[in-house]
């Protein structure tokens, strides 16, 4: 996978769209401590999780986005990660800007195909449902052969760029009209598995105990659990691991060795390499940068 970040001023391929400010795809391979921070902007930024899981806080609601998940962020929207964590995983991202957002609909700009009319209802639709997050997978078809347009520059390529990006409204606009804001098409069973797993880290799971939680044979439940999390079950079991170590760092009063014992490490020895593994620094580091001073 070839990763890139086409930046609007920086990147000759974007010269002939000024409305598409960013356009990227990144694999990250360790969790990053304080990277993502809230931020907000007068552009729509989307973004398609390819693999990994990744917890986002959009405006004042807590997300978590599995491989297939799109996230729509509005103009004036705050996003950010959960603690400000960038996660491990790969996803692809586009920022555009529009003329205009507001109560009464939304104009793309002279580039776009859709008639004004779809253009009022699309942004309505936006606006009214709030549906930050989709399970859109065909959205990252959209993205990639969008990238193969403006990397490969063909006949035709500035119509067919600016036809996707219709195509991408398009899609989102539907999926927000079909998805209740209440329900993710993420099964409820595996929402439930987290749950219980995080009830009890201490315990050594077993793939084949994990699997029996919901009812799967072990090789079922392997390509399940790598299909929508992107990690084998061990490897997300450890991501969750963590990411309640991360919580548990965040008190002054919880022993290290406590919290390594109780998210189900062997040792302080073992959590402290895997955590640097992760993230970059050892637990006592994590702490020590992230407490308030005294």
């Amino acid at each position: 996978m070839n990763q890139f970040i086409l930046q609007q001023g920086h990147a000759r391929e974007l010269h002939a769209f000024p409305h598409i400010l960013e356009f990227a795809l990144k694999k990250n391979n360790s969790i990053q401590l304080n990277s993502l921070h809230a931020t907000s902007t007068d552009s729509v930024r989307i973004y398609s999780i390819v693999d990994g899981k990744f917890e986002w806080v959009i405006g004042e609601q807590n997300h978590i986005l599995y491989p297939g998940d799109l996230a729509v962020i509005l103009p004036g929207q705050t996003f950010r990660g959960e603690k400000d964590i960038l996660n491990i995983g790969t996803l692809s991202w586009i920022h555009l800007r529009l003329e205009k957002i507001d109560a009464t609909g939304m104009s793309l700009g002279k580039w776009s195909y859709l008639s004004r009319t779809e253009c009022l209802t699309i942004g309505k639709i936006l606006l009214l449902n709030l549906t930050t997050v989709l399970k859109l997978k065909e959205c990252q078809g959209i993205l990639t052969t969008l990238r193969q347009e403006l990397m490969n520059q063909e006949i035709g390529f500035t119509t067919r760029v600016n036809q996707l990006i219709d195509e991408l409204f398009i899609s989102i606009a539907r999926q927000s009209t079909r998805q209740n804001n209440s329900q993710r098409d993420f099964p409820q069973t595996f929402m439930k598995l987290e749950q219980t797993l995080r009830q009890n880290l201490a315990h050594q799971w077993t793939v084949e105990e994990m699997a029996a939680l919901i009812g799967l044979g072990t090789t079922t439940f392997t390509e399940k659990v790598k299909n929508y999390t992107g990690f084998s079950p061990l490897n997300y079991l450890i991501n969750i691991r963590i990411s309640e170590a991360i919580k548990l760092l965040n008190r002054q009063d919880e022993n290290v060795t406590d919290i390594a014992l109780g998210t189900g490490f062997y040792s302080s020895q073992h959590f402290s390499t895997t955590f640097k593994k992760l993230t970059g620094y050892t637990p006592s580091e994590f702490r020590k940068r992230n407490l308030p001073s005294k």
